[in-house]
């Protein structure tokens, strides 16, 4: 038997009524973030997701996401969920959805769930990854995939200051003005910085984040680690709660939403690292 996880799409009919989850896979670059926008002319994630379930359930469709993301960032593990208003199989709502869909979105599977399961609110944690190419010229490869940064980067003085973020803290210094949260504290449970030959990654999870937290943060970060600043100042921002103090916001284009956690008991697959994640 392979051991690379393969989830059954079950052509069983399922009831109209019945709460389904999904883990969609977009790539944000092609989109003006995940929320629906009342403006014309923009394209979002959440608008042609509920189109393509909408034109398979024959009838309209509201989903549901874990995690709101920004213009030009990535969905590897995005979780959603809605409520089947017709009757059809898991196996509809993940090839039928496809087929609706523009190659730059993808379902990877589709299951039913407990009625009381909600996407956002059930989540435990989320995950995010930053790809930075830490290159004296651009890439020509996966251009908007990769943030760019040309200075020399040292990964492991960027760790040592971003263990400063770890556990239940304020995190005002690094949230947007547009945030609209009505707490700055966070729990930020693992941060980890490493390079991988011309790559720069830094892994981040919390149980949930303020908005352009992720950005703030890696761009922060970045001032240490080209030498700009010490690594202790990521700690004096922190308690600062100053955003005007940290620096600039980093470029949406190498931010992942890589994971999401649940409880166990709602029974949703483990989410595989991914191809370009994988070689990382």
């Amino acid at each position: 038997m392979s051991d690379t996880f393969r989830f059954p799409f079950s052509p069983d009919p399922l009831p109209a009524g019945t709460r389904i989850a999904c883990r969609i896979e977009y790539d944000g670059s092609c989109f003006n973030g995940w929320q629906s926008q009342p403006h014309p002319g923009t394209v979002t994630v959440q608008q042609t997701l509920e189109r393509a379930i909408s034109a398979v359930a024959a009838a309209p469709v509201r989903v549901h996401c874990a995690g709101r993301t920004d213009t030009g960032v990535h969905g590897h593990a995005q979780i959603v969920h809605f409520d089947a208003p017709t009757v059809r199989s898991c196996k509809a709502w993940v090839l039928g959805v496809n087929a609706e869909l523009p190659a730059a979105v993808r379902v990877h599977w589709a299951l039913p769930v407990a009625a009381d399961f909600h996407a956002r609110f059930s989540a435990l944690s989320r995950r995010y990854r930053y790809l930075i190419a830490n290159t004296p010229v651009r890439p020509a490869l996966m251009g908007r995939q990769l943030s760019w940064y040309r200075r020399p980067l040292d990964a492991a003085r960027m760790h040592i200051a971003a263990q400063a973020l770890l556990g239940e803290q304020d995190f005002s210094a690094f949230r947007a003005a547009s945030c609209q949260s009505e707490s700055p504290n966070r729990h930020v449970s693992a941060l980890s910085v490493w390079r991988r030959g011309e790559l720069v990654i830094i892994d981040i999870e919390a149980n949930a984040f303020l908005h352009h937290m992720v950005r703030n943060i890696a761009g922060s970060l970045m001032a240490v680690g080209d030498g700009r600043r010490e690594p202790d100042w990521i700690g004096q921002l922190l308690a600062g709660r100053d955003r005007a103090l940290a620096a600039d916001t980093a470029a949406p284009d190498g931010l992942y939403l890589v994971d999401v956690a649940y409880p166990p008991h709602y029974g949703l697959p483990p989410t595989p690292e991914g191809p370009l994640l994988l070689a990382l």
